[in-house]
């Protein structure tokens, strides 16, 4: 089986995200898996999935904003964040809507997320869970996060909170709730998460594991897939006559003057096909001594 694009997975809970692509390796028959923007074992949703050779562009599904549905209960504070950690403290001074509401909409816009002990980012070569399960604490630096958007909901209880978040990437979402509870005075945990968007991968337009079982006993799995070139459908196309197609899968740069090609700016990225309309690689417009030229940035073919 020879597929290759991107594939809007939806993670169910209960399986970490390097399970998930174990799973879809065995679905799909190949070991070219790799997923964007790890989603805990709790948490449901979206989950970006490469596969054949366009797990190269996950440099750019990355870098892309995300948006989820969270669940934050106050009263508690846990070693993890939420509610599958240890719990440390309780209080049952809980605040009214008001005041979280008005604490809540207080992060909006950047501010300076801590990562959780109990995540996967590397401090000094080691994932800082690995510190944890050590009992060892560790000094963790904060990075700047944005919040594009942040409703909030009233839940089940009087000290049970929806908060839907928009944001960008490396935000953490149980941070976030600790944060607000943190802020509130009585502590907050996240109790559940879904991921409904990142990027252009929308939860409505997504597959389960159910689907994909579906499709490959229809022997039809290349349906759930987007063609590595959608990926980069906002960047202008160019397509390259026989010679300059073979110089530029050769690596050499292309000047847009010789090949009479759009005088791109510099540093636009542009989809790169060849005489038989073949897409091959994402080019970028660089400067060069004798003008601007188009040179491949990745090869995906």
């Amino acid at each position: 089986m020879n597929v290759t694009g991107l594939l809007n997975f939806n993670k169910p809970g209960g399986i970490t995200s390097h399970h998930a692509v174990n799973m879809l390796r065995r679905i799909f028959q190949t070991r070219q898996v790799g997923h964007t923007g790890t989603l805990d074992p709790m948490a449901r949703g979206v989950l970006p999935i490469l596969i054949g050779s366009a797990v190269k562009a996950s440099e750019w599904l990355v870098a892309e904003n995300k948006t989820y549905v969270a669940g934050l209960k106050l009263g508690l504070t846990a070693d993890t964040e939420d509610t599958t950690g240890t719990i440390l403290t309780t209080s049952h001074d809980i605040p009214s809507f008001e005041q979280v509401l008005e604490v809540a909409n207080s992060f909006l816009g950047t501010y300076h997320q801590i990562p959780p002990l109990y995540s996967a980012i590397k401090v000094k070569g080691k994932k800082l869970y690995e510190y944890a399960r050590e009992g060892k604490q560790i000094e963790r630096e904060s990075r700047p996060v944005e919040i594009y958007s942040l409703s909030v909901q009233p839940g089940d209880t009087p000290a049970d909170y929806i908060l839907t978040v928009s944001c960008s990437k490396g935000t953490f979402i149980r941070t976030l709730c600790a944060d607000i509870g943190k802020k509130l005075g009585c502590g907050g945990v996240m109790s559940c998460l879904l991921r409904t968007a990142a990027g252009k991968c929308r939860i409505e337009d997504s597959y389960t594991l159910e689907d994909l079982e579906k499709l490959k006993a229809e022997n039809n799995l290349s349906s759930a897939l987007q063609p590595p070139e959608e990926l980069f459908a906002d960047a202008p196309d160019i397509q390259l006559e026989p010679f300059y197609a073979r110089l530029a899968k050769n690596g050499a740069e292309i000047y847009i003057s010789k090949a009479r090609l759009p005088d791109f700016p510099l540093g636009q990225q542009v989809r790169m096909f060849d005489e038989h309309g073949v897409f091959f690689a994402v080019g970028e417009t660089l400067p060069y001594e004798n003008g601007k030229a188009v040179k491949v940035r990745k090869f995906f073919a």
